[in-house]
Parts: structure tokens; C-alpha cells; sequence
């Protein structure tokens, strides 16, 4: 029972209901008649404002063109992370990079007509056969719930530069620059595969397999 007592001393300090009178001697406080104090709260350390990142809401790096499904309006999944909620950035606005390898071959935009609608007509025209991959950087915001917002109509000139440079930096990954761009540190998203394209890979496998049974 002392031992008990003690700890909740202890733990408790002057909210606890015991007090000690002597060396493995305590007593309750509300039969001796002695008024027991609240306990003192604890003030919650203050949470730091989360920073947001007004400029370049979402981006990826290097996504394969193989894994999209290329019809007019194609699906551009990509994920906050593996397993996450995939989003479609198909109706995404910003800049794009298209890259031969790891070359970049060129730099777009994305403004009246939408990201995917801008790739969709790189298949067609006159660079369709010299990329392989893309890269992207968004300005519409991303919800919660994987919905692309609404354009901002203006932005700080302060907040414009370092997007820029951020932009740069991982566009052109310069040798000299020992980390990424501000803006772009917690917003990448990882490409996720149309499920069209598993879909036509199997329904193949399985013609493959029927057309070696037949005689």
C-alpha cells in the first residue's frame, strides 16, 4: 500500500488524495480534513502552422508514357504514396517536361488546354516518337478527397521565385545544389498505371495461351 501511496505522490504531486507524514506513512487527505488542490494543467505545447505550398501544388518526376492508356481525354494517375487514393491529374494546369531518356527534349504549359489533353497531342504531332517520359508541376490545389480545386487568380511575387527555382532545380537536378526546391519537398506523387493497360496485358497473356492449344 506505501508503495502504491508513493507513486501516486509521485505522479499526481499535489492533486493526489494521499500526503506523506513520515517514513512509510501516509494519510488521506479528505479524513484529516485537508482541502486537496487541482491539479495544474499542462499547457499543449502551441502546433506550428502547417506550410502550405501556394505555388506548385503537385508534381511528379520521370512518369512513363508506356503506363498511360492514350485516348483524348487520358487517365494521369499518380499517388501520394503506394496504396494511397489515386488521384487524375488529366485535368492538372502548369508546366510539363517531355524526355528522351533522362535528356529533357522540351518544355511546355498547361493553361488553356490541361495536362492531359497537352500529352495526349505530343503522341500525334511532331515529337511523338522521340519521348519516353514526362514530368509535371501543378498549380491546381488537390483536396482530400483526390479533387483538383480551382485556379487562384493571382499569386505574391515573393512566392513566384523560389516555385521557379524549385521548378528548376528538380527539373534540370544541377549538380551544385545539394537539396531540392522549398516549394516541392512534401507535394510529389508516384505514377500509378492505367488499370486499362493490365487489362490488355492479360486479355494478351490469355490469347497467347489459347492460340498455343489450338491446332
Amino acid at each position: 500500500v506505501a508503495a502504491v501511496a508513493a507513486t501516486a505522490i509521485k505522479n499526481e504531486g499535489d492533486g493526489c488524495p494521499f500526503q506523506r507524514i513520515g517514513k512509510g506513512l501516509f494519510i488521506w487527505k479528505a479524513k484529516a480534513g485537508i482541502t486537496q488542490q487541482p491539479p495544474t494543467p499542462v499547457e499543449e505545447p502551441e502546433q506550428e502552422d502547417e506550410v502550405q505550398y501556394d505555388i506548385i501544388s503537385s508534381f511528379g518526376m520521370f512518369w512513363r508514357r508506356n503506363a498511360i492508356e492514350w485516348v483524348s481525354t487520358p487517365k494521369i494517375l499518380g499517388m501520394y504514396q503506394i496504396g494511397a487514393q489515386h488521384v487524375d491529374f488529366h485535368k492538372q494546369l502548369g508546366i510539363y517536361l517531355l524526355y528522351d531518356g533522362r535528356e529533357v527534349i522540351y518544355v511546355g504549359r498547361a493553361t488553356e488546354r490541361p495536362l492531359g489533353r497537352r500529352l495526349y497531342e505530343h503522341t500525334a504531332d511532331r515529337l511523338s516518337s522521340r519521348w519516353d517520359r514526362f514530368s509535371w508541376f501543378g498549380l491546381l490545389p488537390v483536396s482530400e478527397a483526390g479533387d483538383l480545386g480551382i485556379l487562384p487568380d493571382s499569386y505574391l511575387g515573393p512566392k513566384i521565385i523560389p516555385a521557379v527555382e524549385a521548378i528548376l532545380i528538380e527539373a534540370l537536378e544541377p549538380r551544385q545544389n545539394r537539396k531540392r526546391g522549398d516549394d516541392l519537398s512534401a507535394v510529389e506523387y508516384i505514377q500509378k498505371e492505367d488499370p486499362e493497360i493490365q487489362k490488355k496485358k492479360v486479355k494478351q497473356s490469355l490469347e497467347a495461351a489459347l492460340g498455343k492449344w489450338q491446332p
